[in-house]
């Protein structure tokens, strides 16, 4: 049975998505509208493979900010924030804009001790906890394998999940993109992924507030010295400029999709001195937030809702 989420609006708080098991299931297979009760900028521990049906708009993936259209595929990793926003009128509901499966790493280490088989694709799950884009004829055949995906079921829908994983594993490196900064995910040793995981629990529920590293290490029940060392160990950078990538990237999150002012913008994205908040944004994006929203909205195609128009490959 496919789940199907209904509209509903959506804000842009950045939540932790639980995702239910199903006992009879080693997947979870959804579609859903847009906007949605699951719509938002959220992250959860399974890898998350996501085509987009109809609309254009910007999605996130950690501190990427990009653009989508119909045909849209891509791989989030685990805890990577993700978010796709479609430019719609007020009011406008796209039904079933989003075909979603989600696996555990757990299923898919697992699966891969029985099945050598597997082994091909870990190289491009490590990838993806960067978040990974397809394009060309990689995108295309894996949109038509995850709408299979989405309406069978059994033996047949993983039959079409190893399509998709082997479809990304061999991509052309001309037919996928790489989009976000190192994130949790790269360390091997237990004690760094739990300095990393906690740290960023403790960031994504704080980060329009007060952060502290003394509190993120007092959760991860270490010593500041030992947090920081095992938090950077996990994720590729220190705590403090990791809730300064979230913070942007959710500040220019709120700059594509709101009209809110640059100054409400700094404050609701964790800065209340906007001098600070335009020094630290220049640094991060090469530009200021006003100058950003401006070429954003040149860059925007009108609000539309688009049918999904897959052709196949030339070759």
């Amino acid at each position: 049975m496919v789940e199907h989420a209904p509209s509903t609006t959506s804000g842009p708080t950045l939540r932790r998505e639980v995702i239910p098991p199903h006992p009879q299931s080693s997947v979870r297979v959804l579609t859903h509208d847009f906007p949605s009760e699951i719509c938002g900028w959220g992250y959860h521990p399974e890898y998350e493979i996501h085509l987009i049906t109809k609309t254009r708009g910007s999605f996130i993936a950690g501190d990427h900010i990009g653009t989508f259209a119909p045909g849209h595929v891509s791989l989030m990793g685990p805890n990577l924030p993700h978010d796709w926003v479609s430019d719609l009128a007020e009011g406008q509901v796209a039904v079933d804009r989003d075909a979603v499966i989600q696996f555990s790493d757990e299923w898919i280490r697992r699966a891969m001790e029985h099945l050598p088989e597997l082994a091909e694709v870990s190289e491009m799950l490590n990838r993806s906890t960067r978040g990974l884009v397809f394009s060309g004829a990689t995108a295309w055949r894996a949109a038509e394998a995850i709408l299979a995906c989405v309406h069978s079921v059994g033996v047949e829908r993983l039959g079409h999940l190893f399509k998709i994983l082997a479809l990304f594993a061999h991509a052309p490196t001309d037919e996928y993109e790489v989009v976000a900064s190192e994130w949790l995910g790269r360390a091997t040793d237990a004690t760094a992924r739990d300095a990393g995981g906690a740290g960023l629990s403790y960031i994504f529920e704080n980060l329009t507030g007060d952060i502290r590293l003394s509190t993120a290490a007092r959760l991860a029940y270490m010593s500041e010295p030992t947090f920081s060392k095992y938090f950077k160990a996990a994720t590729g950078t220190t705590f403090s400029s990791m809730v300064k990538k979230l913070r942007i990237a959710y500040a220019r999150r709120l700059l594509d999709t709101t009209e809110h002012s640059v100054s409400q913008v700094a404050a609701m994205s964790g800065y209340h001195n906007i001098a600070n908040f335009n020094r630290q944004f220049l640094a991060e994006v090469g530009t200021t937030p006003t100058a950003y929203r401006r070429l954003e909205s040149a860059q925007k195609p009108p609000p539309e809702v688009f049918s999904l128009g897959l052709r196949a490959p030339s070759d």
